[in-house]
């Protein structure tokens, strides 16, 4: 059997209907092993708050530096091991040391997520990402940045800038003594 050209083009135009099934499905992007992001919160019933994120997985840290509306700044370091210290700093400084049983986000944390198509949001094209009935993940289609990230419990975060590689370099950034003074509670 010989084709000729308009046999050919005739049957790339009855497959074309199908091929949007052959389709791939997108797969988030991992997160760099280190970055730096400005984030703005909706703490759903808490009130707003804007955070510097620095994450850092080669040494097993999360750091947010946040600012709660109206309120004194906040330090959250999270280790790899479970533990985060939540501190305010000066004369009257405050430290909560809570053992969650989980460490920080794996860069890969998303892998399984069951994907929801394509959303606008703050203005961006994105695939949305869902896991666990617990987060929803927007990723920017084109630059495969992170955009948003809501929770279950109502809160959604913004992201504002996002610089891939960058280090906190900040001895803020040890818990300070007062955090030593008092027992670990377990959050689970």
């Amino acid at each position: 059997m010989r084709l000729n050209l308009s046999s050919i083009i005739s049957l790339i135009i009855l497959a074309l209907p199908w091929l949007q099934f052959c389709e791939t499905v997108p797969v988030p992007t991992p997160w760099p092993e280190r970055f730096h992001a400005l984030t703005y919160k909706n703490l759903s019933s808490d009130g707003l708050q804007i955070a510097d994120q620095w994450y850092d997985w080669p040494r097993g840290r999360n750091v947010y530096i946040i600012q709660k509306q109206l309120s004194d700044l906040l330090y959250n370091v999270e280790w790899n091991n479970g533990t985060s210290f939540y501190y305010t700093l000066g004369e009257n400084g405050t430290c909560d040391v809570v053992h969650y049983g989980i460490g920080i986000p794996r860069p890969d944390f998303l892998d399984e997520a069951t994907y929801l198509g394509t959303r606008f949001t703050d203005g961006f094209l994105c695939n949305l990402w869902e896991k666990l009935d617990f987060i929803w993940y927007y990723e920017d289609v084109q630059t495969k940045k992170p955009i948003r990230w809501d929770f279950s419990d109502g809160i959604s975060v913004h992201v504002m800038t996002f610089e891939v590689g960058a280090v906190l370099h900040d001895p803020l950034i040890q818990a300070p003594s007062y955090c030593f003074n008092q027992d670990t509670y377990a959050k689970g």
